[in-house]
């Protein structure tokens, strides 16, 4: 027997509905991406931990986005502006950092025949886009960490560790600045 589906526009309206929001609109996001039993990987859950340890404004919300990253659009929502943090792989030094508009990465990759399980932050952006409508912040920037080594149970290697306090700093900068 098969069950009966969402319709996109009942999977819509639930996604928007306002008390399921996990922040009041106009907040700053901070996504942090990644697998914290993967070495390097979890570089952004760590920076989110970091962060909250050293105390946030009200008006931001830190996310841990782990590896889900369906829920990082969902997150997103109403938000005054997004930063995102995850590491790459990209064969650049150990460390370097990368600083993204989000508008550069909305397009990348195409959603279609993409498995929930694939789903990742950037696919994300993509998807935010066409879900949230007026709800997608204007505001999203990307930083991303180039890994060491996502070696299972490892902790952050010493580059990547000193490139998320940087990335830190930078974040901070964006409140501590006002």
């Amino acid at each position: 027997m098969a069950r009966p589906g969402l319709s996109i526009d009942e999977a819509r309206r639930i996604a928007l509905d306002e008390s399921l929001s996990a922040h009041r609109d106009g907040q700053t996001v901070v996504v942090g991406c990644g697998n914290l039993l993967r070495g390097d990987d979890a570089v952004g859950p760590t920076l989110v931990r970091h962060l909250w340890e050293q105390g946030v404004p009200d008006d931001v919300t830190l996310v841990d986005g782990g590896t889900a990253g369906m829920d990082v659009a969902f997150k997103m929502r109403g938000a005054a502006r997004v930063v995102i943090v995850d590491a790459a792989a990209t064969g650049a030094a150990p460390g370097t950092i990368y600083r993204v508009p989000g508008e550069e990465l909305e397009d990348l990759p195409a959603l279609d025949g993409i498995h929930t399980h694939q789903f990742r932050w950037d696919h994300a952006l993509s998807f935010g886009r066409w879900l949230l409508g007026d709800d997608y912040p204007d505001d999203i920037v990307v930083y991303l960490v180039e890994a060491a080594s996502t070696e299972p149970g490892a902790p952050l290697t010493d580059d990547i560790a000193t490139a998320m306090h940087r990335v830190g700093a930078m974040i901070r900068s964006m409140w501590d600045d006002r």
